[in-house]
Formats: C-alpha cells, sequence, structure tokens
C-alpha cells in the first residue's frame, strides 16, 4: 500500500518544508519519519478497508530536538488522506496540545505543500448545553422545587443576577452567530462554578430527544470532526471514548491512525482511567438527600404507571441502604492504620493500604452487603431512565414529554452515582485470582476527614491492549523518554504492546558531550539521611549556583524542599521562587521576567517540574537534581505491583523502582538542553549513581554529558 507515490509525496513534503524554513535534514528525524511511514503504509487491508491480520503498533523514543511533530505529521498526513481516515494526535498535556494545533500543523500547512485540514477535539464539559441555558434562564418555580437538593449532581438552581446576565449574554452571543458554544472561546474568564451549570455529560444528555438537538453546539462540533484530516485530542478523551465502545465522541477507532505522543503517560493514564473511589460520609448524605428529596418529588407529584411505582421503591431502598454504609464507614475506620503519605505532587494525605490488597473477610461481607444495595437503587434509576426515554418519545401514560426531558439529566446523574457506587463495591468485594495482578485497594482521609475508599488496577497491559492495541487501524507511541535503562521491556510490560509491535530510537541531534557537563559531586552526604543530605544541600547550592542566571533545582519530596528553602541564607532566598506558592505557569511567568532583567532566578519544583517544562538557554542553564527520583514508596498501586513482583519470585527493586527512576532521571536531565544552542550544567546530588551497582546502571543510561565525578 506504501507505493511509489506515496513515497515520493512524503519525500517531497519533507524536502519543501526544510527548504522554505532553510533547515538541515536531521538523522533522527529521517528514521521516525520512515518509521512512520512503515507503519501506516505497511497495514493490510480487508475488503471493507479495514486492519487485516494484527495489531498495527510502533513505539518511536525521539530524542529531544529530533523534531518528531513534524515527522509524524509528514509521513502520516499524506498516507492518512490516501486510506481517508483521518490522523488522531494525542497527547498528555494541554501545553503540548496548544503547541501543536497553534504552531506545528499551521506551520506545516504553509510550508510543506500538503493540503488538510485539522480541529481539536474536545470533550462534552467544554460546550455548553443549550438545553440547560434555557433552564436557567426560565423562571420557573416548580422546576427549582423538582432540582432542590440535586446540587451535588451539578444541578444550580440558585443563580444570582450576575449569573442570569452572563447567562443572558451567552445567549444573545449564540443567536447573532458572535459565540460558538466552547468555553474556551468566551471572551473571558469564566468561574468553574458558573461553566459548571451550563454543562453536560452522556449519561445525562437526551441526544436526538433533545429539543435542542439540531443547534447542539457539542453534536455539531463532533459532526465536523467526522470530515476532518487530523484531530488533535488528549489522551484522556481517547481512553474515555474506547471506554463507550469507540466512535461516540471520536472517529470509530478502527478507522483511525492514531498517534500517542508523550505517550510514556498513556499506561497511567489507563490505570486512573479505569480506577474508582467514595467517599462514605459524603455517600452517606446523598443517600440520605435521595430519600428526602425524592419522597418530596412524589408528594407533589402524583405519577401514575410504571415511572411512579419506580420512583415509590427509591427512597425506600436508600433508607435501607444508609445504615450499611454508616457501618462500613465505621468499620473502616477501624481497621484503618494511617500514616502520613505524600505523593508525587507533594501532597501529604493520610493513608491505610490492604497489603497485596486482600481485604478482611469482614470487609469483604459488608462490601457486598453495599455492592447489592447500590445495585437495586442502581437497577431502579435505569428503569426510570429507559422510562423517561420513552416518555419524551410520547410512548409513555402519567409522564408529560417537557416534564421527562427535564427531569432525564437529574435520574441520569442519580443512577451514574449509583453505579459508580455499583462498580467500586464490586472491585472492592473480589478476590482475586492468584494468577493475575492484584486491584489495589486502600483508603484515606480528606481535608475535611472523610474517609474516602479505593480500588485500582496495577497494570494497563489488558485494558490497553484490549481497548486499543486490538481496535485501532494502527497506532504510534511516541515520546523523548521511554526506553528505561536502554530497553523497551518497562514500557512493553507496563502498556501490554502486541508481540507484533516494532519499537525503535530516532536520535536526538543534540551534542550532548559539547553542550553539557554532568557533575556528581562529593559532599560526603548519604541521600538517605535526609537531615543531613539537606544540611548538605543548604551548604553547597549558594556556591553551585552562584554565577548562573537561570536554574532548575528538584527535589523528591516536599518536605526536603521546604527544608532546604528554609535553611538558606535571606539573600539567597530572594531569587528562589517554590512551587506551590504560586500556578505552574505563573511561576514560570515569573522566573523569565527576573532573567529578561538581568536578575538571577532559580526555581524550586517538585516531579511535575522535571517533565514537560521548556527554559531554553539563559532561563536554565543549571538544573540540580536531589536524589535519585525513586518512586514514592506510599503509592499504593506502585506498592502492590511491587508486592505482586515479589509473591511471583521477581525482584521489584531491579524490575520497577530502578528502571523508574532512570526514565524520570532521564526526563529530569531533559530540562537542561531544549534547543541545539543550549549549554549548562546537570549536578546530581546523589552519591549512589556511583557507588551502587544500579545507580551505575541508571548513570550509563543518562545523555552522553560531558562528565565530572568526584
Amino acid at each position: 500500500m506504501l507505493n511509489d507515490d506515496l513515497k515520493g509525496q512524503i519525500q517531497t513534503a519533507y524536502r519543501t518544508f526544510l527548504e522554505n524554513k532553510s533547515l538541515k535534514p536531521r538523522y533522527g528525524q529521517r528514521v521516525m519519519i520512515a518509521e512512520v511511514a512503515k507503519l501506516f503504509g505497511g497495514v493490510a487491508l480487508d475488503d471493507e478497508g479495514h486492519r487485516d491480520g494484527e495489531p498495527a503498533v510502533a513505539v518511536v523514543e525521539a530524542g529531544t530536538g529530533t523534531g518528531k511533530t513534524v515527522a509524524y505529521c509528514l509521513a502520516g498526513i499524506p498516507i492518512a488522506k490516501h486510506l481517508g481516515k483521518p490522523l488522531v494526535i494525542s497527547t498528555a498535556t494541554v501545553a503540548l496540545q496548544e503547541q501543536i494545533v497553534l504552531k506545528d500543523l499551521p506551520d506545516i500547512q504553509r510550508n510543506a505543500g500538503l493540503n488538510f485540514h485539522f480541529a481539536l477535539a474536545k470533550g462534552r464539559g467544554r460546550y455548553v448545553c443549550l438545553s440547560k441555558l434555557d433552564q436557567l434562564l426560565q423562571d420557573n418555580q416548580s422546576l427549582a422545587a423538582q432540582q432542590q437538593g440535586f446540587a451535588e449532581e451539578g444541578f444550580r438552581i440558585d443563580v444570582d443576577e450576575a449569573g442570569l446576565k452572563l447567562y443572558t449574554r451567552m445567549v444573545e452571543a449564540l443567536g447573532t452567530n458572535k459565540w460558538d458554544g466552547e468555553r474556551d472561546s468566551w471572551p473571558e474568564a469564566l468561574e468553574d462554578q458558573d461553566w459548571s451549570r451550563l454543562t453536560t455529560d452522556h449519561i445525562q444528555c437526551t441526544n436526538r430527544r433533545c429539543g435542542h438537538f439540531n443547534q447542539c453546539v457539542f453534536y455539531k462540533a463532533r459532526e465536523g470532526i467526522q470530515k476532518i484530516d487530523v484531530i488533535v485530542t488528549n489522551h484522556d478523551l481517547v481512553l474515555a471514548d474506547l471506554a463507550l465502545g469507540g466512535g461516540a465522541i471520536l472517529p470509530d477507532p478502527r478507522e483511525c491512525l492514531y498517534i500517542f505522543d508523550e505517550g510514556h503517560h498513556l499506561p497511567d493514564k489507563a490505570i486512573a482511567h479505569f480506577a474508582h473511589h467514595t467517599r462514605m460520609a459524603a455517600t452517606a448524605d446523598w443517600l440520605d438527600q435521595l430519600d428526602k428529596n425524592l419522597g418530596k418529588l412524589l408528594a407533589q407529584h402524583p405519577l401514575p404507571g410504571d415511572f411512579g411505582r419506580l420512583l415509590e421503591q427509591v427512597p425506600q431502598q436508600a433508607r435501607e441502604l444508609k445504615p450499611h454504609q454508616q457501618f462500613m464507614s465505621q468499620a473502616l475506620g477501624e481497621v484503618a492504620d494511617f500514616a502520613s503519605a505524600e505523593d508525587f505532587s507533594g501532597q501529604v494525605r493520610p493513608q491505610h493500604r490492604f497489603e497485596h490488597g486482600v481485604v478482611p473477610e469482614h470487609l469483604r461481607e459488608m462490601s457486598l452487603e453495599l455492592k447489592a444495595g447500590f445495585g437495586r437503587i442502581s437497577d431502579l434509576l435505569q428503569r426510570m431512565v429507559d422510562t423517561l426515554k420513552e416518555a419524551m418519545d410520547g410512548e409513555v401514560v402519567g409522564v408529560h414529554q417537557t416534564q421527562a426531558e427535564e427531569w432525564y439529566p437529574l435520574f441520569g446523574a442519580l443512577q451514574a452515582r449509583a453505579e459508580g457506587n455499583w462498580t467500586l463495591w464490586t472491585q472492592f468485594s473480589l478476590v482475586d485470582p492468584e494468577d493475575k495482578p492484584p486491584t489495589a485497594r486502600w483508603l484515606t482521609l480528606t481535608e475535611q476527614n472523610d474517609l474516602e475508599v479505593h480500588v485500582s488496577p496495577i497494570l494497563a497491559a489488558d485494558t490497553l491492549r484490549q481497548y486499543l492495541w486490538h481496535s485501532a487501524f494502527a497506532a504510534l507511541v511516541t515520546s523523548a523518554t521511554i526506553t528505561a535503562l536502554g530497553r523497551f521491556d518497562r514500557y512493553s510490560h507496563r502498556a501490554g504492546l502486541p508481540k507484533s509491535a516494532v519499537c525503535t530510537l530516532a536520535p536526538s541531534p543534540f551534542r550532548y558531550a559539547e553542550s553539557g557537563v554532568l557533575r556528581v559531586p562529593n559532599h560526603g552526604a548519604d541521600p538517605r539521611d535526609n537531615a543531613g543530605h539537606s544540611a548538605s544541600i543548604i551548604e553547597h547550592l549558594p556556591t553551585m549556583l552562584e554565577h548562573e542566571r537561570g536554574s532548575l533545582v528538584l527535589f523528591s519530596s516536599r518536605r526536603q524542599m521546604l527544608e532546604v528553602y528554609a535553611g538558606l541564607p535571606a539573600d539567597f532566598r530572594e531569587r528562589v521562587l517554590v512551587q506551590g506558592d504560586l500556578s505552574k505557569q505563573e511561576l514560570i511567568r515569573q522566573h523569565r521576567g527576573r532573567i529578561d532583567k538581568g536578575e538571577q532566578s532559580v526555581i524550586f519544583g517538585l516531579a511535575s517540574f522535571a517533565e514537560g517544562v521548556d527554559l531554553p538557554g539563559k532561563y536554565c542553564e543549571h538544573v540540580v537534581i536531589a536524589k535519585i527520583p525513586f518512586a514514592v514508596p506510599d503509592d499504593p498501586v506502585e506498592a502492590a505491583l511491587s508486592e505482586w513482583i515479589e509473591r511471583n519470585g521477581g525482584n521489584p527493586f531491579m524490575e520497577i523502582a530502578v528502571p523508574d527512576a532512570s526514565l524520570r532521571l532521564i526526563q529530569a536531565c531533559g530540562r537542561l538542553l531544549r534547543t541545539e544552542q543550549d549549554t549548562g550544567t546537570v549536578t546530581l546530588l546523589d552519591r549512589r549513581l556511583v557507588t551502587q551497582r544500579y545507580g551505575k546502571a541508571i548513570l550509563n543510561a543518562l545523555p552522553p554529558f560531558r562528565r565530572e565525578i568526584d
């Protein structure tokens, strides 16, 4: 299928792009273009134009500076257009998504001689629901009475005068075609509370039964996407679409050529997407409100027929279930031995984890009661939702069409919450098979002192294998950091890559040995001695960064970051910006502003600053890394995975901790050189890199900077 004509189109596009931009070809970029062309152009087709045979999956690690967006677009767009299938580019971060839409694709359009159309695909939550907007502007006291008590489901009826003015302006802007209904295109910032009243989801949406369907901005945008050559979106939206069966939000996955940029995030995104949690006290209150408010609804609206009979049963079921919810909350509190746990973002929350994912027998029995109770409520509400659908079609006695349209979103949201609790307690009560990875199960305490119950898969392999690799027409995964210790094994295991997947390295054009220095000083402090290590950093950091304009200091723990900051001399602290004091964007803006004015500036950051932060040239001349970034030992998913590997005779430290730390360290070192002109220093304040065997393996996997090791 990759015929000479297609090859010629790709080669011409690349040559034209380079000439128009006055650029020289890069070896890594050419490697990537070839791999993308082989992947997408090598898919065998059946008579209906679908993939025939094994999954078509490739993984390309493209080093910083390769120009991977240009590479995969120049190869992917001509092939996608030839096949008549959409190219779906998915990112993990908004920053890259915006860069592709606002910069990269327009640049390719102008300079590569390719004719294509692209659009950004967003979830329903970014679009106004015309039905809700209409309801908010109605002076309808009966509707207000019906919706009372449903605030937690996203139905807010307490609109003040300012809110009414805002919503009136929105209606006028929509009516005069001055606004397209997207949150991002409204000319001023919108408060989350104001916007949340205006959005819906697939559960609450009445779809074609809605009186506003023909004008619906979400469905218009979705219809437009079906005709687009290149769709830019994010991993969460792709996973949400796949979980709904595919083709619900984005085009049918069997028709899609997927490119997952920042693809190293995909396994973790998939795990998070299929994790569940519930808050015990909040859910008990919800059951109480369900009982009271549906009872009021019954008193106000005597409803004959099936809907009324179903509605009568829900308050009773909620009333009977609430004591079980309270008993479980008490029982969980009795077994929980809460310890303070810090996550990757530096937040500390009390946490109790069930080792090996095994829940005590008496809790399993109680969770089965909750599963059954929420199952009954979910089933009743689902039957009511189905009845309301029929009522909107005029097929139900006793429920008017208009009333059904008003109630459908309310009961849809209630059903979703009941089903969410049913799913959680189903997963909580299961006994995991011996030959399969267990489910992680744990408890946390919220800031409101509510008990939160969590269940989560520990690997995304089966999920991605089932929903993505075997469904997609073809899929490319790419990132600057996919390999760990120079191998693709870690990613293949976590992502469940099919055996047919091809993994390739596209080297960076950077001359690391000429541009950067990697230092491992000997300050005599053991990083496992937290107090001594922090004292050493406090002593040496001011001298280390004395002459640098812009610097980035990365910590593995918020506690150590704050300890070091507090211990530094006052004059040095004045140049330090600490993560958490400001938003990430504002902190970077202030950092750049200081340096532009000729001042020195240092950022103190945690894991989120070790990846995706672009500070070229003078903005980052020195990266200091306090410790090898081993996984937070308190992370319940990682801990359950470690237990499972150990139970199966493996070494979790060498199989998980070391490869993961290697990957994170490479990402952190990647903050130094952002362009081919950049120079600077990376300093690692962890002697385990040279004193431990695993440390030497991590060190040798780092970019080939010139080394200075004491």
